[in-house]
């Protein structure tokens, strides 16, 4: 589901106008992204989990060309 079709459900599940559940969308959106760059947990029990975790540099492989290369560390 994109989010087109999200902000469509909200508007057939709370008969709100369309411009304002996309606002309710930014504000949720902004509000977790928020949240998540500041270290901290999104739990919303009954729908799901929002946290960053670190990932370890690893070896990967180029899909063009084949040629192993190097994947640094980073935060998903």
């Amino acid at each position: 589901m994109n989010k087109k079709r999200f902000v469509e459900r909200m508007v057939e599940h709370t008969d709100s106008p369309k411009s304002e559940a996309e606002k309710h969308l930014e504000a949720f959106t902004a509000s977790v992204s928020e949240a998540l760059k500041a270290g901290e947990e999104v739990q919303l029990p009954g729908f799901g989990k929002f946290y960053v975790r670190e990932q370890k540099a690893r070896e990967g492989r180029n899909p063009q060309t084949g040629e192993s290369m190097q994947i640094e560390a980073r935060k998903v």
